[in-house]
């Protein structure tokens, strides 16, 4: 995909989080999440899941490949370094890192590339996804029904 600016999500709901499930690194970021968000705002797609094959194509994401995490919020889908900061924004206690909006995007995006492109290398691969404990289950889609009613089911 050529551009990575913020597009509509197309009535997705705010808080979805589409991940690389194998990618040490995205799960470590998962898990990151998961505690700083008590409200539980935000939910998880592996984009290995069927949810998740549905996203990606809808995104224009390669699921074999994903280069990009992405998450949806303010009605737009957000890609590479806005996703990160739109996920920061919401959690308490990071709202200070809306100064790095500051940084022109393709500079982030940048960095951003550079991570994405060695991650397996730097980080490490899972032979299979992430599997989330019993109390986080809920916080985690993998049926593209689940996704119903938000613009995608006819994608499904």
């Amino acid at each position: 995909m050529s551009g990575w600016k913020p597009r509509p999500a197309g009535g997705l709901p705010d808080g979805l989080v589409l991940f690389d499930g194998v990618c040490v690194l995205c799960s470590g970021w998962v898990h990151f999440i998961l505690p700083r968000d008590p409200a539980g705002h935000f939910r998880f797609v592996a984009v290995q899941s069927a949810a998740g094959l549905v996203l990606a194509e809808r995104f224009g994401l390669s699921p074999g490949d994903p280069q990009t995490v992405a998450v949806v919020g303010g009605g737009l889908v957000h890609f590479k370094g806005d996703a990160l900061l739109a996920v920061l924004d919401h959690l308490p206690g990071w709202r200070w890192t809306r100064i790095l909006r500051g940084v022109p995007r393709p500079i982030r995006d940048f960095a951003y590339d550079r991570v994405a492109r060695n991650r397996y290398r730097w980080f490490g691969r899972r032979q299979a996804c992430l599997l989330p404990g019993p109390g986080e289950r809920g916080r985690f889609i993998d049926d593209p029904a689940a996704l119903a009613g938000t613009g995608t089911a006819a994608a499904a």
